[in-house]
């Protein structure tokens, strides 16, 4: 599994979306909404069905066999 991670540098949150747009995981919106809507995006293991669900410092998401963890 690759990990990676995202700097939220001084923000308070990430949306679910943009956050998967940024880190390349989807080319667009559209499709980064089909991810979520789809059941295909899991927060600490759990399906994640908020498309913008507002991601905070030591949150994991999973697409697939890649992994974000949030950090500050």
């Amino acid at each position: 599994m690759e990990k990676l991670t995202f700097s939220l540098n001084g923000s308070e949150y990430i949306e679910l979306t943009s956050l998967l747009k940024y880190m390349g995981l989807a080319a667009n919106g559209a499709q980064a909404q089909s991810l979520v809507t789809e059941g295909r995006v899991l927060r600490a293991g759990a399906i994640e069905l908020r498309k913008r669900a507002k991601l905070r410092i030591g949150d994991c998401i999973t697409v697939g066999d890649v992994s974000v963890e949030v950090v500050a």
